[in-house]
């Protein structure tokens, strides 16, 4: 049965719009349609404008875009932040036992994501009014006015539900996957494909304006520091791609039999990324609500970083751009100093305390999120022995009981998953430091995925062509 808390949202889950569950078998072509009809409806929302935002706004929270589908400036300013944050929070509070649920039942499983829904709601309101009260659209000469700031809290909110539906309506089998793996991954071939082929700032335009004698000198398109990608950052896009593909396969296999049926092996595969690019999302959220709240109390608080209480949060200052002119808000100070990637080679050099400090926070949030995933998401060394128990299989020269499973797995899991959590943050973090298009949690998050679309869509094809075999993939 479902906790205390979890059952206050029973009244709620009435009122909380949702998507119906398909009362039939959704057909291979009908969710390849559904599915790019909502990759289309996100893409049209990413370059339509908020309106009442001036066009001179900054960009302030570029280097976590990338990871939450958010374009500055339009529909898809929050992306799917408030989602992730959403579930973070939930999943944590049921990790730790201060809510108690069980995910097996379809009642808890339920309210769960009710729960899910109304945290994010509430979230992508917080984080709206965050935006507009930490001064996020306002410019050097203007200050954003009253009707204007209401028009846009509005525009965020409806915004913020449609793509939470838009991901309910890919989850619950109307199309592939999920709708916040396909909004990453679209959002980073959109960055990489920009920063490669931009007219005005992309790598091969660079490289143009460098051999027809441009003011940029040729070390700074090839180790970064000016105005266009470096051909350094796109040689380790390249090897990024080919090292987390490698590591994607990499696993250990342990060795299984059958109790009903002698001499019949089989193997469970424990992946190297056992908990997958989990860790990664749910610590670049924490790192974006780190930058967002520390801008907002910096805006309205701190502007001389004189408070030594909010210093310990963040301290920033104006700087000129490397291309001149205008002037961006950087962080020189505090917690939030220290969550931000350096994204070039030059960056690190000029900064190596935050280079090394920002990989050091990665790496332990990493960890703790994967420790704690494996209670949350089903995938503990007791729930995994007990499955493999009830489904008949045990590891020969052991009894088959759930004990001896359990005793076996612990001696692989907890150390892959602290392993895989520490790999997924050096390849996210060393790759930001050499100006990896797209940022490493991007690349990581996106192979990810599209080796889950792989597996899924072979899934989807074979079950289709052949419907035999839908009994054995549990459809």
């Amino acid at each position: 049965m479902a906790g205390r808390f979890l059952s206050l949202f029973k009244p709620i889950a009435r009122i909380i719009p949702e998507i119906k569950d398909p009362e039939r078998r959704v057909r291979f072509n009908e969710k390849i349609f559904w599915t790019a009809l909502v990759l289309i409806i996100y893409l049209i929302m990413s370059e339509v404008r908020l309106y009442g935002v001036p066009t001179t706004i900054e960009e302030r929270l570029s280097a976590l875009r990338v990871i939450f589908a958010s374009n500055r400036g339009t529909l898809m300013e929050l992306g799917i932040g408030p989602i992730v944050t959403a579930g973070l929070i939930l999943q944590l509070l049921i990790g730790s036992a201060m809510v108690q649920a069980d995910m097996s039942n379809p009642e808890d499983r339920s309210l769960f994501t009710t729960a899910s829904k109304v945290f994010a709601i509430i979230l992508t309101g917080v984080q709206a009014i965050a935006y507009i009260v930490g001064g996020m659209y306002n410019t050097a000469e203007t200050t954003l006015p009253g009707t204007a700031a209401i028009i846009i809290f509005l525009q965020l909110l409806a915004s913020g539900l449609i793509v939470m539906l838009l991901d309910e309506l890919v989850q619950k089998g109307w199309g592939f996957g999920s709708g916040i793996s396909l909004f990453i991954m679209a959002g980073v071939a959109q960055q990489i494909f920009w920063q490669c082929f931009s007219p005005g700032t992309g790598l091969f335009v660079g490289a143009l304006s460098v051999m027809l004698g441009g003011n940029e000198p040729l070390t700074w398109w090839i180790f970064g520091g000016g105005s266009y990608p470096s051909l350094v950052g796109f040689v380790v896009t390249i090897i990024t791609f080919l090292i987390i593909i490698y590591v994607e396969g990499v696993r250990v296999e342990l060795r299984l039999s059958y109790a009903g049926y002698k001499g019949f092996r089989s193997r469970y595969p424990i992946k190297l990324l056992y908990v997958s690019n989990l860790p990664v999302i749910f610590a670049s959220a924490l790192f974006a609500n780190v930058y967002l709240f520390s801008q907002l109390f910096w805006n309205n608080f701190n502007q001389n970083n004189s408070n030594f209480w909010l210093n310990l949060l963040g301290q920033y200052e104006w700087i000129e751009s490397s291309g001149g002119g205008d002037q961006t808000l950087q962080p020189i100070g505090g917690l939030v100093y220290y969550v931000t990637a350096p994204h070039s080679l030059s960056d690190v050099a000029a900064r190596p305390d935050r280079a090394f400090g920002y990989l050091a926070i990665l790496i332990v949030f990493c960890i703790i999120f994967s420790l704690t995933w494996l209670e949350v998401g089903g995938l503990g060394p007791s729930t995994i022995g007990k499955q493999l128990v009830d489904a008949g299989m045990q590891i020969p020269g052991y009894r088959r009981s759930g004990r001896a499973m359990e005793s076996i797995l612990k001696r692989y899991i907890p150390t892959v998953t602290v392993l895989g959590g520490i790999i997924v943050a050096l390849i996210a973090g060393v790759s930001d430091f050499f100006g990896v298009f797209g940022s490493g949690m991007g690349i990581l998050l996106s192979v990810g995925i599209l080796y889950q679309y792989y597996e899924l869509l072979m899934r989807e094809r074979a079950s289709e062509m052949y419907p035999a075999f839908r009994r054995l993939f549990g459809e």
